[in-house]
């Protein structure tokens, strides 16, 4: 009896402590507990301290209501060109009923795989692999709205599904890396043409330019040149006129050209003024009808018309540099005039010039004749 009494008190203690154990129940955060009455659901037990009726009432699941990251491992899927392609896919879901996740399916991460991967061979089988390749947000969005859509009644929301990847086979993979390869080439070949093109334009306009601002330079260059030109002749005439010279003068300039003028050897033709011409018509008439009159005069008289011949000569000289030395004055009294200086006071007489120069020069009868 004395052994009795202690182990029916540590029994006693020992349910004591077990129905405690089973009466009372916490739950963290992010968590709910089905509770189940008699094999029933009875009721939910949110996050903090909750009591059960003990060996009444049991936790049948405990559901973690956070998000959560499934990554399914790569699927193979046919697309519409019949190339077999290797999809990876990542899912993110959370739960927003426990009861319903408890209750409506058995292992609601599994069907999710299933259900992911037959909607993703559907999506996939109805597009090419070039599609395929650059439509993942439509896919995305095709496989999230039918996820979610399906696992709506199993209290799962689906928030998002990404493709990590999309594997075509080696051989297609080759294919598109030369295809890439080609294209970058082609752009490449392109766009330097499209710079040597440029370069060439940019050229070609900067010699037009060049060639334009050249000739207008020259343009300019020659009007310039013309006004100056035609300055000086309109200066040198002004002073002309109102020096206003005679015909004796202009005649001067005249003869001091002519040696100028038959310097060159190309020179077939001069022009003689008119009063020099006809002063040389009246020289050379005078001398004919002495001519004539010496052939009609006998021959005892010929000395003594030749010695008259010479006496006329002799004074036609001295009368010709006389008026050569009017003309030498008048011009220096224009030059002054010209130059706005008065007319000297002393002119120097030119040189006497001897007869036999003026009529036996065989030179100066070839050069006015």
């Amino acid at each position: 009896m004395e052994f009795i009494l202690p182990m029916l008190l540590i029994a006693f203690a020992l349910i004591g402590v077990i129905t405690l154990a089973k009466s009372v129940r916490i739950v963290p955060q992010q968590r709910q507990d089905v509770v189940e009455r008699l094999g029933r659901y009875k009721r939910t037990l949110n996050p903090g301290l909750n009591v059960l009726v003990p060996f009444v009432d049991a936790v049948r699941t405990k559901v973690d209501m956070r998000e959560q990251v499934v990554s399914f491992p790569p699927q193979p899927v046919i697309t519409s060109d019949n190339l077999v392609v290797s999809i990876d896919t990542v899912l993110y879901f959370k739960v927003v009923d426990s009861v319903r996740a408890t209750y409506e399916i058995s292992n609601f991460l599994q069907a999710i795989e299933q259900l992911t991967v037959t909607t993703l061979r559907n999506v996939i089988g109805s597009l090419d692999l070039e599609r395929a390749l650059t439509s993942r947000e439509e896919i995305n969005r095709h496989l999230s709205g039918v996820l979610d859509e399906t696992t709506g009644r199993w209290g799962i929301k689906v928030t998002r599904v990404e493709i990590k990847a999309i594997e075509p086979p080696p051989s297609i993979r080759d294919s598109m890396e030369k295809q890439m390869r080609a294209e970058r080439d082609r752009r490449a070949a392109i766009l330097n043409a499209e710079g040597h093109k440029q370069s060439q334009i940019l050229s070609a306009e900067g010699e037009k330019q060049a060639a334009v601002l050249r000739a207008d330079g020259d343009r300019q260059a020659r009007i310039l040149q013309a006004e100056g030109q035609a300055k000086a002749v309109r200066t040198v005439f002004d002073a002309i006129h109102k020096a206003n010279p005679s015909q004796k003068v202009l005649a001067y300039q005249y003869l001091q050209a002519l040696p100028q003028i038959a310097n060159g050897t190309a020179n077939k033709v001069w022009i003689i003024p008119t009063e020099l011409t006809r002063a040389l018509e009246g020289m050379g008439g005078a001398l004919g009808g002495l001519s004539q009159m010496v052939g009609d005069v006998p021959t005892q008289e010929a000395s003594q018309t030749a010695s008259e011949v010479e006496r006329e000569a002799a004074e036609a000289a001295q009368a010709a540099a006389a008026a050569a030395q009017e003309i030498h004055d008048e011009v220096r009294v224009a030059e002054a005039q010209a130059t706005g200086n008065n007319a000297p006071k002393g002119l120097p007489a030119p040189e006497p010039v001897a007869p036999d120069s003026l009529v036996d020069d065989p030179a100066r009868h070839r050069t006015l004749g």
